[in-house]
């Protein structure tokens, strides 16, 4: 795989846009309950290492055995770390099967089943974050496009940037052999706007489930996540911990997280769910209006191609964008995620809905 430049929303070289389209952040935040925490936190103090309290607070919050929480300092560090432990299962599985040959007097590569004689594998999803490749990259996993034949299979639902559904996501789960992994990316499972997952209880025990509440709080800022390990994964959190530095997450990670777990940011959370989706049906008829299509998606953002003059490519539409955003609107440009001509807009209020119609307005009035 070749290397590629990180490509993210939010803020740039330019400062914090007035109005940013580009993050998928929950636009009602940031929710009072967990900004409180993150502010009460003591920073003068490190974390507990184990992160007890933390953990069982999570573990009881989802109902799962305490041993099964891995806390990460963040989504990516997780993707990075977890695509490091891929590779080192591999290396290891591939050692085993040849140390059993060479035991067997047939000690060569050759003596190793076809799906060991080659890296460790991953699936990515057709449209998916960056940082799974980027990761897959770093620790030289291969990219396939089966799943059976990966060691990996990220899943993302709601996807991003479509907020679609995951494609045959039951099934991919069901025919997961017990040597694979397959991470189910959980960032937008909060902000779920519409339509549910295909996973029952039994399947979610089967998957590595990554939650990262920062986005649904409003708190992008502070990082800090955690995953929920399989059933009976238990070598594999103790590998996964051992691959991860002292204190991964810092005391404002901490606060976030424990307040993520209390009555007080999951009512303010269901409440914002309430006001996200008015806004984002004034958001779509906005952009139909301007004349652009969209693509229907069950979470808090979602990807539209702007109406542009025919003679005009996907380069062109960057050159819009800069100019929307000289104008204080950010939009994030779907090119890097394999849609060009199309941009990924988060569902914001109404006041910075009318900001990017104005400005939209504007530049095309130049052109």
């Amino acid at each position: 795989m070749a290397e590629s430049i990180r490509l993210h929303g939010g803020p740039d070289a330019f400062g914090v846009p007035r109005f940013d389209f580009s993050t998928n952040s929950n636009a009602c935040g940031p929710c009072p309950a967990a900004l409180a925490a993150v502010q009460a936190a003591d920073p003068t103090r490190y974390p507990d290492p184990d992160y007890q309290a933390l953990r069982e607070a999570l573990a009881a919050f989802h109902q799962v055995a305490v041993e099964r929480i891995v806390l990460a300092g963040s989504a990516s560090e997780f993707i990075f770390r977890i695509s490091a432990l891929a590779a080192r299962m591999t290396r290891s599985m591939q050692s085993s099967i040849l140390a059993s040959a060479s035991a067997s007097a047939s000690a060569s590569a050759s003596a190793l089943p076809l799906r060991w004689q080659r890296p460790a594998a991953v699936h990515l999803p057709p449209f998916h974050y960056g940082d799974y490749a980027q990761a897959a990259r770093a620790w030289g996993l291969q990219a396939v496009t089966d799943p059976a034949g990966a060691d990996l299979l990220w899943a993302c639902d709601p996807s991003s940037p479509l907020g679609q559904p995951h494609e045959r996501l039951a099934q991919q789960v069901q025919g997961l052999r017990p040597e694979q992994m397959l991470v189910l990316d959980c960032a937008y499972r909060p902000l779920r706007l519409a339509g549910r997952l295909a996973l029952d209880a039994d399947g979610l025990d089967r998957v590595w489930q990554l939650w990262t509440p920062n986005k649904a709080l409003g708190l992008t800022g502070v990082r800090a996540a955690y995953a929920i390990a399989p059933r009976d994964a238990g070598e594999q959190v103790l590998a996964l911990q051992a691959l991860a530095p002292s204190w991964p997450v810092g005391a404002h990670g901490v606060a976030m997280l424990q307040a993520w777990t209390q009555p007080a940011a999951q009512d303010w959370l269901a409440a914002s769910l309430e006001t996200l989706r008015g806004w984002k049906s004034r958001q779509l008829d906005l952009c139909h209006t301007l004349g652009w299509q969209t693509r229907p998606s069950d979470a808090n953002y979602f990807v539209a191609r702007p109406e542009r003059p025919e003679r005009s490519g996907s380069s062109d539409l960057g050159a819009d964008l800069a100019q929307l955003r000289a104008r204080g609107v950010k939009l994030r440009d779907a090119t890097s995620f394999g849609l060009p001509g199309c941009v990924r807009l988060g569902v914001l209020a109404p006041e910075a809905q009318d900001a990017l119609a104005q400005a939209w307005t504007s530049i095309r009035h130049l052109t």
